[in-house]
């Protein structure tokens, strides 16, 4: 005999299709993850790696075996071994004392504190400056210096430069003021290293050219900085006053 057709039926049935209380897949069954897929080796640039790739004999010291030494004379900078480990090691020293950092964050993020660090202390430096505490004021853009510095290396180097170059700037005028014209040079030209397009570093070294009586080095500062800036009003005005003296 035959079953009634209600029997053989599937025997529930779901009355909403949002409402299923379960799943008909194999209960034991791991999901599957997605696979993570290595992106193609640019071959341009692996040629590039391997062309520039040079081993070096090295030695590890410091704390957990985190600093990288040159192996004949254990130094982070040799130059008979040919060897500079600072910058690597630098790195190594802020994972090592953040042990919650695992990895650089992205270029894009910056240590605001920081900023507001350099850029509070070198204000410090400036209203001294205009009170014509020079001394006072150079003890100020010291400090401000030595923070900019300490900016961790991943982050963007367009910050660093122009923080640096700023604080060392105010410095060189004031070494200048203080007579220094030598340290005052000196600052001046690492600004224009690090900022070559920037009118200020030009100016700065001009200055302290006039200071030690290099007035055709002087006009030869002011115009390359005139290159990068060519409106620019105190390098336009100081080539004026230096051409009344060559």
């Amino acid at each position: 005999m035959a079953q009634p057709q209600a029997q053989l039926q599937h025997q529930h049935q779901h009355p909403h299709p949002h409402l299923h209380p379960h799943s008909h897949g194999h209960p034991n069954m791991p999901q599957q993850r997605p696979q993570v897929v290595a992106p193609p080796v640019d071959p341009v640039m692996q040629a590039r790696i391997d062309a520039d790739f040079r081993p070096v004999d090295l030695t590890v010291a410091g704390p957990g075996n985190a600093f990288a030494l040159c192996q004949k004379h254990k130094l982070e900078k040799c130059d008979e071994c040919k060897v500079d480990f600072i910058p690597i090691n630098r790195i190594s020293k802020i994972f090592v004392t953040n042990a919650n950092l695992r990895c650089p964050p992205p270029p894009n993020v910056v240590q605001q504190k920081l900023s507001q660090a350099v850029t509070n202390t070198k204000d410090e430096g400036n209203n001294l400056y205009k009170k014509e505490k020079h001394r006072e004021a150079l003890a100020k853009y010291n400090l401000a210096a030595n923070i900019a510095v300490q900016r961790p290396p991943w982050e963007s180097s367009q910050i660093f430069r122009e923080e640096l170059s700023t604080v060392v700037s105010n410095r060189s005028a004031a070494l200048f003021e203080l007579g220094d014209y030598l340290g005052a040079l000196v600052d001046a030209e690492t600004v224009v290293s690090i900022r070559r397009d920037w009118a200020k570093g030009h100016f700065r070294k001009a200055k302290a050219l006039v200071g030690l009586g290099q007035l055709e080095e002087a006009r030869a500062a002011v115009s390359l900085g005139l290159q990068f800036e060519p409106n620019n009003a105190e390098l336009n005005d100081y080539m004026t006053e230096l051409k009344k003296h060559l």
